[in-house]
């Protein structure tokens, strides 16, 4: 969600920050913009409405010439998406800033200063941000001072850079609430919400903590914290390279990702398997003994990360006998709520920058629970570092804002920590053998889903001209179900929703007809005869179906039916497998429609403000 990128070189910054642009293009934008301070002609700035591509076509030519500078790619918040609206924004000609975040009380802000004389040209909370910092300029502070001063006055989450027209040698970094990195160079230093928009000018980083500012000279960088007392960030080096965020030979990145699952399964359990269970110490030192005392678990996540948790509750109350609650993150925030007895604090998030779960986390760091585990895909991410375990999943940067990797990456960490609880809760070492043994089949089982691909391509012919569609799933593929409506819904822009197949009679039945079609994952397990009932009255009333099964004999193909043979793997373990096919479906229906299939209307991939 919004992007930022800035630069302080010996060289012009202008390709620097449109290429940082480029990469942060799959957060999510509507606009975009750049500030480069020119030596004789001060501020010069450029902003266009869409695509990063309109704002490098109106920089054709001469571009901007400089060695200082900022650009942002924007999504709207506070006013439209116009041109008037998107970053950098300025004051006076003299102060220029960009801005992931929002201010909650900027109306009140604003009201003040246009009190004093300042003119707004636009309708974003960020203005007020420029004028402020303005204003402690013209009462005779230093540029850092006047930041360092203009951001007391706001609440609510924010990531700044700030540059002035008299500074040519300084940019202002903060970061409060919204992830901002430095990158850390020779001669040259940088900023940018996401490593990936620096990877082609430097490795090596230093996250800023909340409170955080900084000052970017070409030869230094200076850390300070919210008094301006000198402090000290780690850096870090980065084994991510600038290809890492190529498509290669794949259409879109959505596809690449969904083809890379394999090989991410494959080293989310790389190191972290025996030859017959998980290996201790996975979650961090002295994990096994409070491993031991865990009684119940809350989970927290979001989305896609939500639904990874959904089935984790099923295998962590099915499996082990504990109980386990799961919650959205943005309402558990917003309820009085009651922690079991030794309660294990999880949370998920592909980024760890989402700002409804990092929030969930800290309110219930105040509260009675054993520790804080936190799933990953960021090892710097601000709910790593805020967490007391973590259990990283290795699916590498995801591009695509409809999650793929991350998710099945996600449920294998969830189910490594489901072994990992089982050695103290219930689990005999025979059945831990038996799920280690699954566990090591499931990226050869995901190749051969992959090559289902064809057949799927096929089955999305029939929704490309359906409104809306209905997804249905049981037990712990209920979630599955959950997961493959979003991400129809995400990218196609068909009105998908999921439910429990026992649902169907109490109410989304009246909805079926030969205009809604039907998908299903229906397993071969317990539940396959009860879930053959709800088959059959989708086909008394008309309804299509599309069936994602391993056992096609038992569910039949005619014209009102299409069955897709899923390979089979364990019960428990299948939840995994069954995504892939929901997700091809998802993206072939996209491409035939014609959307945007990486960079969907309307969403972000990191969603960093509430």
């Amino acid at each position: 969600m919004c992007g930022i990128i800035g630069a302080i070189a010996q060289r012009d910054v202008e390709p620097i920050l449109i290429e940082g642009l480029r990469r942060l293009e799959y957060r999510g934008y509507d606009s975009a913009g750049l500030v480069v301070l020119n030596p004789d002609a001060g501020l010069q700035r450029e902003r266009a409405v869409g695509k990063v591509e309109a704002l490098a076509q109106r920089l054709a030519g001469d571009g901007l010439r400089g060695t200082l500078g900022i650009a942002h790619t924007r999504w709207a918040t506070h006013g439209s998406p116009t041109e008037y609206n998107a970053h950098p924004h300025m004051s006076r000609d003299h102060i220029a800033v960009v801005h992931n975040g929002i201010i909650e009380n900027y109306a009140e802000i604003r009201g003040e200063l246009k009190a004093k004389g300042y003119t707004f040209t636009s309708d974003t909370d960020t203005e007020v941000i420029a004028h402020q910092i303005m204003d402690y300029c013209l009462q005779g502070l230093d540029l850092l001072e006047s930041v360092q001063r203009a951001v007391t006055h706001f609440t609510g989450a924010y990531a700044l850079g700030v540059i002035a027209r008299d500074q040519p040698d300084r940019l202002i970094a903060v970061r409060q609430g919204s992830p901002l990195i430095i990158g850390v160079g020779i001669g040259e230093h940088f900023i940018a919400s996401d490593i990936q928009a620096m990877l082609p000018v430097t490795q090596r980083f230093i996250y800023l903590e909340n409170g955080d500012l900084a000052e970017l000279r070409r030869d230094q960088v200076r850390l300070f914290n919210a008094e301006l007392q000198p402090v000290e960030r780690p850096l870090t080096e980065s084994s991510l390279t600038a290809g890492a965020a190529d498509r290669g030979r794949y259409r879109h990145f959505m596809l690449k990702e969904i083809h890379e699952q394999p090989r991410a399964v494959a080293e989310t359990l790389e190191g972290r398997l025996s030859g017959d269970g998980v290996l201790e110490g996975i979650l961090g030192p002295d994990s096994e003994a409070l491993l031991k005392r865990v009684k119940s678990l809350q989970i927290l996540a979001c989305g896609t990360s939500y639904h990874a948790g959904m089935v984790a509750g099923y295998w962590i109350e099915g499996l082990l006998g504990l109980p386990c609650r799961v919650e959205v993150a943005s309402e558990f925030r917003y309820r009085r709520h009651a922690v079991l007895p030794d309660c294990l604090l999880l949370t998920i998030s592909q980024s760890g920058e989402t700002a409804d779960s990092l929030a969930a986390l800290r309110q219930a760091r105040e509260d009675d629970y054993l520790g804080a585990l936190a799933i990953c895909n960021v090892p710097e991410s601000s709910l790593v570092r805020e967490s007391d375990m973590v259990l990283m999943t290795h699916a590498g940067p995801e591009i695509g804002v409809a999650s793929t990797k991350a998710f099945t990456t996600q449920l294998v960490a969830l189910f490594l920590l489901v072994l990992a609880l089982g050695r103290h809760h219930g689990l005999d070492a025979a059945r831990i053998r038996h799920f280690v043994e699954q566990l090591r089949t499931l990226p050869a089982v995901m190749e051969k889903v992959l090559h289902l691909d064809a057949p799927i391509e096929r089955l999305a012919m029939s929704l490309v001209e359906k409104q809306h569609a209905l997804f249905l799933g049981r037990g712990c593929h209920y979630p599955i179900a959950l997961e493959g409506a979003l991400k129809l819904k995400e990218i196609s822009y068909i009105h998908a929703e999921a439910y429990p197949a026992g649902e169907l009679k109490h109410g989304p039945l009246a909805l079926v007809d030969a205009d809604m079609p039907v998908v299903v994952v229906a397993p071969n397990n317990a539940l396959l005869e009860k879930l053959k009932s709800n088959l059959e009255e989708v086909r008394a009333r008309g309804g299509h179906l599309l069936v994602f099964t391993d056992d096609v004999e038992a569910l039949g193909h005619d014209g009102a039916i299409q069955s897709l043979a899923v390979p089979p793997v364990d019960d428990w373990l299948s939840p995994i497998i069954h995504t892939i096919p929901l997700q091809l479906l998802a993206y072939h229906t996209a491409v035939l429609k014609g959307t945007d299939v990486d960079q969907p209307r309307n969403l972000a991939k990191s969603v960093t403000v509430e």
